[in-house]
């Protein structure tokens, strides 16, 4: 009797695999809460309006490029919450907490992915860090918006956030696509990284419709899920390898495209990226520069997204104890002065547009 030689075909290039808690399991952990989740539902609700025109005040989302220390980021939100408390007639503040990085090439992938940053890949304690951080955010009373990257993580955390956004890299992954047509909250996509506007107003079309596709269930099983679609998502003018894409004519040009595709005419500006070379002092510039068009009454741009930390710039990641506090490890971040007064500056604008 001859023994079986049959090929190994299978799982040639992985090294491990790892349970992953339950979504269920996670959030019966660190529950939202019935206090929570009304802030969480109320502010939905505030951003649909806003990004949809029946709320004239500005969506602003700003926070640091990436979640790296929970301390850190409490501290910011804490300082977050008590600028933005008095211009809330104006601006519709909401926290950027991002937790996922998509890379390039490769790189440190977030705080859920690595949250030691020292390649140990503690992926459980880093879905726990994450949670426990929009927990705290949310108990400041400010509303959090994250980037969606990984398709099954949502599960994890969705349930806290309150606006979410499909990355420039991400924006043409039908996976992607899907995952938006689930989510509870408004979307953003963004242009692409070539600068390309078509894909982002695709993206929001494909969301809205509805889907099936492979993902998991509450208690982390392989499931098949059917979507109803998003109607609640718009597109990120972000710039790209061509330039920034948020001046009066970019924007003119966007809102006549989104009008061909009868798709309300208003959208959001990523101050960072491509549209300010990923320089924080130049994504300042940016910022004035948006807030005085929209003082001067200039229509379609509903709201901002800012890269802001404690401390202006940037770091190499590396091991906690090592880091400057509050300085981003990913891209430059405007320091915390200079985005209070920034806050303040687009807060002035608008209350200058009704005029």
């Amino acid at each position: 009797m001859t023994a079986d030689r049959s090929p190994q075909t299978n799982d040639l290039r992985v090294t491990a695999f790892q349970p992953l808690v339950a979504p269920a399991a996670l959030r019966a952990e660190l529950p939202l809460g019935d206090a929570r989740a009304a802030l969480v539902e109320r502010t939905r609700n505030e951003v649909k309006a806003v990004l949809d025109g029946t709320d004239d005040r500005l969506l602003v989302v700003v926070g640091p490029c990436s979640v790296h220390d929970a301390v850190a980021a409490k501290d910011y939100a804490q300082r977050l919450a008590a600028a933005a408390a008095p211009l809330g007639d104006a601006l519709m503040v909401v926290m950027r907490v991002y937790f996922e990085k998509p890379r390039t090439t490769v790189g440190w992938k977030g705080l859920i992915n690595d949250p030691h940053l020292d390649g140990t890949h503690d992926v459980e304690l880093g879905l726990r860090l994450a949670r426990q951080v929009l927990l705290d955010v949310l108990d400041t009373g400010l509303p959090v918006g994250c980037e969606f990257l990984e398709p099954t993580s949502p599960q994890h955390i969705a349930d806290a956030v309150s606006w979410g956004a499909i990355g420039a890299r991400t924006t043409e992954s039908q996976v992607h696509r899907q995952l938006a047509s689930g989510l509870s909250m408004p979307v953003g996509f963004k242009n692409t990284t070539d600068g390309d506007l078509a894909s982002a107003i695709d993206g929001c079309r494909a969301a809205a419709g509805d889907h099936v596709f492979f993902g998991v269930d509450e208690d982390g099983r392989a499931s098949i899920v059917s979507t109803s679609g998003n109607p609640d998502c718009h597109i990120i003018l972000r710039g790209g390898r061509g330039g920034p894409n948020y001046g009066p004519d970019d924007v003119r040009d966007a809102l006549a495209l989104l009008a061909k595709h009868d798709m309300p005419q208003r959208l959001v500006v990523d101050a960072s990226h491509a549209n300010s070379g990923k320089d924080h002092v130049r994504q300042a510039e940016v910022v004035r520069e948006v807030a005085a068009r929209i003082g001067a009454g200039e229509q379609g741009i509903a709201g901002l997204m800012i890269e802001s930390f404690i401390e202006p710039g940037r770091q190499e990641p590396a091991p906690l104890e090592t880091l400057v506090y509050g300085k981003s490890v990913t891209d430059a971040c405007v320091g915390w002065d200079d985005t209070e007064a920034l806050l303040g500056e687009l807060a002035a604008a608008v209350r200058q547009s009704r005029t």
